[in-house]
């Protein structure tokens, strides 16, 4: 095992079982990730990924991805020794494929939408020119 292996296994730290809510406050949130309350609300100032919802009083509720984020978020800066832009750029970067995974995806189905529309403006001009022929038609 390389030294920084084993370092990082060193590092590792086992965080507990996120649970099936739909939010969390910032100290569950602070438990979960092991990261104090204050470095959270920093961290949303330094990764515009993170924003949790505001409710009164503007308490912060952190949905399920949101906490998942933060785990990265503490992995690269903490596990990795990433800086706080090393991590910002790392983040940016595995969330790029996606964007263009995606942009691929959907160039198929908006051509298929495009000939569909085309099949029934098609069907469109067929039916008026009935309609036109009807009307037109000795009773």
């Amino acid at each position: 095992m390389s030294a920084s292996a084993a370092k990082a296994t060193e590092t590792r730290t086992i965080l507990p079982p996120i649970p099936a809510k739909r939010y969390f406050t910032i100290g569950e949130v602070s438990e979960l990730c092991g990261v104090k309350p204050h470095v959270l609300r920093y961290w949303e100032q330094e990764f515009t990924q993170l924003r949790p919802m505001k409710r009164r009083g503007n308490r912060r509720y952190y949905q399920h991805h949101e906490v998942l984020l933060i785990r990265r978020i503490r992995e690269l800066l903490y596990e990795h020794g990433f800086t706080i832009s090393g991590a910002r750029n790392r983040l940016a970067e595995t969330a790029q494929p996606g964007r263009k995974k995606e942009a691929e995806l959907t160039q198929p189905v908006d051509i298929t939408l495009s000939l569909r529309q085309s099949d029934v403006e098609a069907i469109r001009q067929d039916l008026m020119v009935a309609l036109d022929l009807l009307r037109d038609a000795p009773t």
